[in-house]
């Protein structure tokens, strides 16, 4: 089966995966939050809980279908911690929402640790005014991805 077949068998989305970062990408995934209306939304990392509950609250969603979620550190974390989490709940698709600078990293993360759990992810990019990242991050956290897939180790120190 090429990878085209497979690619064509993609599953809906059953939940928006938001990453956090900066407040411009919760304000966009509650307006998309109002568009699917049946889906929840996992904020990973994001603005203060304050700050985040208002921007959904006053978008008009339903703060019953937002998850705030601080483990994260970085953007390796924001999947690693939230895999389990998406697994019990019978999660195998998940739309993810970051900006467009951040989008090659994330993207390559997420298909490593969520697709190591046969978690599909489809990307809808935030826009922004800033340039796209070097390809070394996207590299270095690429293979810190690979890593955590083999061993469960993200790299993370202790206590940060």
């Amino acid at each position: 089966m090429g990878f085209r077949q497979v690619r064509s068998h993609f599953r809906q989305p059953q939940v928006v995966l938001v990453l956090g970062g900066e407040p411009a990408r919760e304000k966009f995934a509650a307006q998309f939050a109002l568009v699917h209306p049946n889906l929840p939304v996992w904020v990973s990392s994001g603005s203060p809980q304050e700050y985040s509950e208002w921007v959904f609250e006053e978008a008009g969603v339903d703060l019953s279908r937002v998850k705030l979620d601080y483990r994260a550190v970085d953007t390796l974390t924001n999947f690693t911690t939230l895999v389990a989490d998406l697994e019990a709940k019978n999660i195998k698709s998940v739309y993810l929402l970051t900006s467009d600078y951040h989008m090659r990293r994330s993207r390559l993360i997420g298909d490593i640790v969520l697709g190591s759990h046969g978690i599909d992810v489809k990307t809808v990019v935030i826009p922004s005014e800033q340039p796209e990242e070097d390809v070394m991050k996207a590299v270095r956290d690429g293979g810190r991805a690979i890593v955590w897939v083999v061993t469960g180790y993200t790299g993370r120190k202790e206590g940060s």
